[in-house]
């Protein structure tokens, strides 16, 4: 009897036909622009370019993120009140008030069920040539893994199946409640928020991602409801010369990488 294999499997193995080109990168580059991406307290008086901005609001949505739900927003708040409020509730930190641009990223943990249909309807279109395993997984794993009903009853259950379960194999246990969900789509947000930091940086810009922030204040600012939640604000601009307050300190590696 041939063992059935995990719907995991399934998925990417019906679409290894798909060939993309993996790019020759400049890697001095790369790693000038990791290197140089500093959290700049005091930018300079000169604008970002409108242009520029989008383009690095559309390379923060290529990041990574959990089965292709992109449970995020990102907020460019433009208008002079707005902004002049978001700043307020930034608690006034040169970081916002110096800033030419800011953006809001929001974690979106509802936003599994918008996109899960997207992408069902995106596999529809998609006719007799979609795989069936995508299928299975947007229609039936998807809603299992994320879907945690009615005051998270559904969630309890599964945690208590899947602890059961992990007894004695490898499981995938997480998110259970509420909360798990909201640490889902902070990570994946996160993961955003750095893509667009790094191209500010590789576009001449910079950046400070803040979190000393009044998030129910500016939840309301932008007429957000729950689950919504603000991941954290990040300002944009040309570093002032006395833009970033001392050298670059981390702890030593052995404190955080570990080879096992």
């Amino acid at each position: 009897m041939v063992a059935k294999k995990p719907i995991l499997n399934e998925l990417f193995e019906s679409r290894n036909s798909h060939r993309e080109e993996a790019l020759t990168i400049n890697k001095e580059e790369f790693i000038k622009t990791i290197k140089n991406r500093r959290s700049v307290r005091v930018y300079n008086k000169e604008q970002v370019k409108e242009e520029d901005m989008r383009h690095c609001l559309e390379l923060a949505l290529l990041a990574p993120n959990s089965s292709n739900l992109q449970p995020w927003e990102f907020y460019w708040v433009r208008t002079e009140n707005k902004k002049n409020k978001l700043i307020e509730y930034c608690l006034g930190q040169p970081a916002a008030a110096t800033a030419k641009e800011l953006v809001v990223a929001v974690a979106r943990p509802d936003y599994w069920k918008i996109n899960q249909q997207r992408m069902l309807q995106m596999i529809e279109q998609m006719g007799e040539k979609a795989p069936k395993s995508a299928v299975t997984y947007y229609s039936k794993i998807v809603p299992l893994a994320y879907n945690q009903g009615f005051l998270s009853v559904r969630g309890l259950i599964k945690k208590l199946v899947m602890e059961i379960r992990g007894i004695k194999k490898p499981t995938p246990r997480e998110p259970y409640n509420k909360k798990g969900m909201a640490v889902w789509a902070h990570k994946t947000t996160a993961l955003a928020c750095e893509n667009l930091m790094l191209s500010l940086r590789a576009f001449g810009y910079d950046s400070c991602p803040m979190e000393g922030i009044d998030s129910k204040r500016i939840k309301k600012l932008l007429g957000l409801k729950n689950p919504a939640e603000i991941s954290m604000v990040i300002s944009a601009g040309k570093r002032a010369e006395n833009g970033v307050y001392g050298k670059q300190v981390r702890f030593d590696k052995k404190y955080f990488i570990h080879e096992i």
